[in-house]
């Protein structure tokens, strides 16, 4: 990886973090607070959200029929999912250690936190943390896929794919033959820095 692409990466990086300390800016803006698993609301805020809760029989006669007829296919795709979930999750448990790479926490990419809020009726509330599930699942596989990647062919692609995952900068650049089996290795060498890296579990997540 040559001067320039690291400067950018580090730019990234440190865009990132001040994206993250917005972030939390604005999370105090809106008065919510996290103590440990919980997430607590002002009191005026709460009662306040209960009054902006449209519901149910409401918000059901205001759908659109396009919403309706939609319903049954997103639910449809549940099953897929679970299924994915089980595989994943039992290759992962499995061939991660043979590897010697760290587990992706899933933790720390599905979260159930959106039927805390007041203000979504209980349909609103299924629908938020099917979303939630949904895309916390596959961005987790995508980190299980990413490392598998890693391991065993860290090589880019020929032309530039969109949405590439946060490793794939580190891959050999394609048809760069030269000391590919050194960087191999090195990919693989970077999982046992990873493990010593990784941070212990802490118990001060928002409620799953």
């Amino acid at each position: 990886m040559d001067d320039r692409i690291r400067q950018i990466l580090t730019q990234i990086t440190k865009l990132e973090d001040e994206l993250h300390d917005a972030m939390k800016e604005r999370e105090q803006q809106v008065f919510f607070e996290l103590k440990g698993r919980r997430i607590e609301f002002e009191s005026a805020v709460k009662a306040r959200h209960r009054q902006l809760r449209m519901g149910l029989l409401r918000w059901l006669a205001g759908s659109r029929p396009q919403n309706w007829v939609s319903a049954p296919f997103i639910y449809g795709v549940f099953p897929a999912f679970v299924i994915l979930d089980v595989l994943v999750s039992v290759y992962h448990a499995v061939c991660f250690p043979l590897y010697g790479i760290p587990k992706v926490r899933r933790a720390d990419y599905i979260r159930f936190d959106r039927h805390k809020l007041a203000y979504l009726n209980s349909l609103e509330k299924l629908n938020c943390e099917y979303c939630a599930y949904a895309n916390g699942l596959l961005a987790w596989v995508t980190e299980v896929t990413a490392r598998t990647e890693q391991y065993w062919c860290p090589i880019k692609h020929a032309r530039r794919i969109v949405g590439a995952h946060g490793r794939y900068h580190r891959f050999k650049e394609y048809g760069d033959a030269e000391g590919y089996q050194a960087h191999l290795r090195k990919m693989r060498l970077e999982f046992r820095r990873e493990a010593r890296a990784q941070p212990a579990p802490v118990s001060s997540d928002p409620p799953r």
